[in-house]
């Protein structure tokens, strides 16, 4: 039986560690490099030859969503699981088009998530189903990614000011930009637009 050579990547380092002791149990699955930023995953991947990462979505550093478009493009065998405490559809959604192979909740048991890492090897997407059903029910993202950019500035409390310079652009341009996410969240003000999309995982 050939084994499963296995990238984790979590940031907590006590469900990391329990993470890779219980997938460490499964016969075909060794788990051969753990990492707690999303920006160390790909130089891990290239130096452990892994087959499978398991990424988690909130990491400092970079997400598990970006750390998948990044191995996508530069290790297109490798497939990647990524997993969420968060049940957020938009992060489906999201992790989806960059590539993953697999998206389920952390919370899952250990066998789910090793049936998981075997599938995505045999070609196979797996899915939450419950994500699934909500991403469908919740219907696109219609935020355009600059709406999302200048949210996402945006809600640390910086001022038009601050974020026309930080995003160089003009801050009548910043004030269009929050205007149209506000109304297409339908909501009061910017920092309700930037709670309802985090809610969803559009952000």
């Amino acid at each position: 039986m050939s084994m499963i050579r296995l990238l984790l990547a979590e940031d907590q380092s006590m469900v990391r560690e329990a993470l890779a002791a219980l997938l460490g149990l499964e016969p075909d699955i060794e788990v051969v490099a753990q990492v707690a930023r999303g920006d160390e995953v790909l130089a891990a991947a290239r130096e452990h030859g892994i087959d499978v990462a398991l990424l988690d979505i909130e990491m400092p550093g970079m997400t598990g969503i970006e750390a998948t478009a990044r191995l996508r493009e530069a290790l297109p065998d490798v497939k990647v699981v990524v997993v969420t405490t968060f049940g957020r559809p938009g992060y489906l959604r999201r992790a989806m088009e960059s590539g993953a192979d697999a998206f389920l909740v952390k919370d899952a048991p250990a066998s789910q998530l090793a049936e998981a890492v075997r599938k995505v090897l045999a070609g196979e997407r797996v899915i939450d189903p419950g994500l699934a059903a909500a991403a469908l029910a919740d219907g696109a993202n219609p935020l355009t990614d600059r709406e999302r950019e200048v949210l996402r500035t945006a809600a640390d409390g910086s001022t038009n000011a601050e974020i026309a310079a930080s995003l160089h652009l003009s801050q009548g341009t910043v004030r269009n930009y929050l205007s149209m996410a506000i109304q297409k969240m339908a909501a009061r003000n910017r920092a309700e637009a930037v709670r309802m999309a985090r809610e969803k995982g559009w952000l």
